[in-house]
C-alpha cells in the first residue's frame, strides 16, 4: 500500500558536504536509495533556532514522499540518511547537520489516540527532556511549529490534522504572528 508522507527538514550546522543548505539538498539526493519517492518539495527557509536562543538559525524544508514503506520502516530511512550525512544524537534541541523528521503519514494517528493524546499535551518542561520510545504520529508538536507548517504549506496545504481536523492554513492562522514572520524564505 503506498501512503503519503509529510516530512520536516532542518540543518543549522555545516557538514562535510558544505553548507546547511548543501546538506539538505543532499539527504534529498539519498531518498531514492530508501525507496523514498519525492512527489513536492517546499522551498528553502530561513528560521531562528528552537527553543531560542538554542544555536545558529536554521535552514528549514518540507518534502512530499510516496512510499509503500510502512512508517517504521520510513523513519528508519530517515534514521540512516541522516547518519549518512553526520548526523549525531546526543541533546535535544541541539545544533543539527541534519534532521529530517516524519510529521505525518496520510491521516494515521500512532500507535494510538491516547498515546498520540498524552505526548501532545505534555508540559514543555518535560520536552526538553522526555522523548518518546516510539513513533507518534502526527508529530505531537506540529501545530505549534511555524517553521515546520510554513514549508509544509508549500506541498501538503490540502492535508487536514486526523486528530483536530484543521488544515495546515488553519494551523498557522493560530500561531502568534511574529513567529510566522520569522520564517523567510531563502531559495526556491
Amino acid at each position: 500500500m503506498t501512503r503519503r508522507y509529510g516530512i520536516a527538514l532542518g540543518a543549522n550546522l555545516n557538514s562535510t558536504f558544505g553548507s546547511a543548505l548543501q546538506t539538505l539538498e543532499q539527504s534529498l539526493r539519498l531518498f531514492s536509495d530508501e525507496s523514498l519517492t519525492i512527489r513536492g518539495r517546499s522551498r528553502w527557509y530561513s528560521t531562528p533556532a528552537f527553543p531560542a536562543g538554542s544555536g545558529p538559525d536554521f535552514v528549514n524544508a518540507a518534502v512530499l514522499v510516496e512510499s509503500d514503506k510502512a512508517p517504521q520502516e520510513v523513519l528508519s530511512s530517515l534514521h540512516r540518511i541522516e547518519q549518512a550525512l553526520g548526523r549525531t544524537r546526543e541533546n535535544r534541541w541541539e545544533p543539527r547537520i541534519c534532521d529530517l523528521d516524519m510529521v505525518f503519514c496520510d491521516d494515521l494517528v500512532l500507535p494510538d489516540w491516547e498515546t498520540y493524546t498524552r505526548w501532545q499535551n505534555l508540559a514543555f518542561a518535560q520536552q526538553k527532556t522526555d522523548s518518546p520510545a516510539q513513533l507518534i504520529l502526527p508529530h505531537p508538536r506540529l501545530q505549534d511549529r511555524a517553521f515546520v507548517l510554513v514549508p509544509l504549506l508549500d506541498v501538503a496545504p490540502e492535508w487536514l490534522h486526523p486528530v483536530t481536523g484543521r488544515s495546515i492554513a488553519q494551523m498557522i492562522a493560530t500561531l502568534p504572528k511574529p513567529d510566522v514572520a520569522q520564517i523567510t524564505v531563502i531559495a526556491d
